[in-house]
């Protein structure tokens, strides 16, 4: 895939993100801080991202996202958006943790680490191991713990990851905790049957 162009986007924490590489070259880079209005601006990014370029939707070859953990809504924003976009384009979706990009080109020892509500982290240890934990638990563990990158160099390594991934079942969120939402615990309503 020397000069194929590949799509990387993250939206799993507050920020939006897209990357857009040509082979191994970075070609687009954006990236905004936002707690909110991820699911307005996504699109819009990634269109500003290939105009930088000088290419259009149909140039792509591969789609790399996010898919946490982190945020709910922002994880299955992107998510979503990948599996729309590869379903239209018909071109792979590849699904990317925040533990990979963490550790990317980190050969040392250590612990992936991304921070969660409520002073917790989520972290994989080095046999791939996963777990929320509190971060001063995690900060006690004998290896030195790796925080994900800025917002835009998150994109490119989710755009690396996916040029070099074998294409697979469609990206799905990863979720280490249960969400703060429940379902309402009203009864189902009636159905009527009708007369007539």
């Amino acid at each position: 895939m020397s000069d194929a162009y590949i799509l990387g986007f993250d939206t799993s924490a507050a920020h939006c993100a897209a990357a857009l590489l040509c082979g191994s070259q970075v070609v687009a880079v954006r990236a905004e801080e936002m707690t909110r209005g991820q699911a307005e601006r996504l699109m819009p990014l990634v269109e500003e991202a290939l105009a930088e370029a000088g290419i259009g939707w149909g140039d792509l070859v591969r789609i790399g996202v996010g898919v946490g953990p982190g945020n709910f809504t922002g994880i299955r924003i992107a998510v979503s958006a990948a599996r729309g976009l590869a379903l239209a384009l018909e071109i792979p979706a590849i699904g990317v943790t925040g533990f990979e990009v963490i550790s990317m080109d980190d050969t040392a020892p250590h612990i992936a680490a991304i921070p969660a509500p409520r002073d917790h982290v989520y972290i994989q240890a080095p046999n791939g191991s996963r777990a929320l934990i509190p971060v001063a638990e995690a900060e006690a563990m004998d290896l030195p713990l790796r925080y994900p990158p800025q917002a835009g160099e998150m994109a490119r390594r989710i755009a690396c990851l996916a040029a070099a991934a074998t294409p697979g079942a469609a990206p799905a969120p990863l979720y280490l905790r249960a969400a703060d939402a429940a379902p309402a615990r009203d009864a189902p309503p009636v159905m009527l049957e009708s007369r007539g």
